[in-house]
């Protein structure tokens, strides 16, 4: 190839699976990922949403998704997504539950519904509190069982994977995502002789190769960075603006600290005043008390 392709790349991946041509790697990619969930593999699906190279024209897309139906019906998104930020699991929550509303039109009963599942491909980190790079996510009660097969949400974040041996085909796919970019045609890797894997890199061989192709690659690409940057910079604003807020905070917590204690100090002050006071008005009245008593008593001296 002329020029190292990413198939992260959003026009490089949905040409991946999106694309009529290509809707055999589709299938083989939907039966990889989900091999465990789904009764029996599947053989075709129509998609919904197929490429079209017209939709990259003019760099407005940052966000595309493959969307497919099978024979029963069921329904199947798979998207992938390069940058973290903090409304993504809000999206990827309403995505799944958009596609799966969706089905039914005004009057149709509800035995119509078929399962959703969502796929998503995340590049970066959304979960950093263990190494686990695949996670699916089923309505299910409290003893895990669930009322009806409603399909789901898969979360693959691939920069958890490191497999170096491919054991199954969502490993396959799995690492090309993830070293797709530093493949190249004449000198594969072992893990890539399959048809599939063939198959796929014609695809990324095609937007190497193909002038047109590879400045529509390069400015999705050039898109995709500058849109990180505007992400990490929106969200080092938030940070400062947090950390200043913060700050902002414990500066009026320190102020209230300190005008509360110069008011109990000022109270204690007060109160030691009052308590001088008493003691000296005690004092005073005691020895009104004994001049009293010494006049008394002068008094009683005198009297024969």
């Amino acid at each position: 190839m002329k020029h190292l392709i990413d198939p992260k790349i959003d026009c490089v991946f949905k040409a991946l699976l999106g694309a009529e041509e290509n809707r055999n790697l589709l299938v083989h990619f939907l039966n990889a990922v989900l091999a465990l969930e789904l009764k029996a593999p599947l053989a075709d699906v129509e998609i919904l949403n197929p490429y079209n190279e017209r939709e990259f024209a003019h760099d407005k897309l940052s966000i595309v998704d493959v969307k497919a139906r099978d024979s029963e019906g069921q329904l199947f998104q798979i998207e992938i997504q390069l940058v973290q930020y903090a409304q993504l699991v809000s999206r990827i929550l309403y995505s799944w539950a958009d596609i799966y509303s969706q089905q039914l039109q005004s009057g149709e009963s509800y035995n119509k519904v078929k399962p959703t599942y969502s796929i998503w491909l995340l590049d970066d980190t959304l979960i950093a509190t263990d190494q686990d790079y695949v996670r699916s996510y089923k309505m299910r009660d409290a003893r895990g069982q669930t009322l009806f097969d409603h399909g789901g949400i898969w979360l693959f974040e691939i920069k958890k994977f490191h497999a170096q041996k491919v054991g199954s085909e969502e490993q396959r796919w799995l690492r090309f995502l993830k070293e797709g970019h530093q493949l190249d045609d004449i000198l594969l890797p072992d893990w890539m002789f399959t048809k599939e894997m063939e198959q796929a890199m014609s695809t990324l061989k095609k937007f190497s190769d193909k002038e047109r192709d590879y400045h529509e690659y390069q400015a999705r690409q050039n898109y995709l960075r500058q849109q990180q940057a505007i992400q990490q910079e929106l969200e080092s604003a938030v940070t400062r603006t947090d950390q200043a807020h913060m700050e902002t905070e414990r500066a009026l917590l320190e102020t209230r600290n300190a005008i509360e204690a110069k008011e109990r100090a000022m109270e204690e002050t007060q109160r030691a005043m009052a308590e001088r006071e008493n003691a000296l008005k005690e004092r005073q009245d005691a020895f009104a008390e004994i001049a009293r008593l010494k006049a008394l008593l002068e008094h009683a001296g005198q009297i024969p």
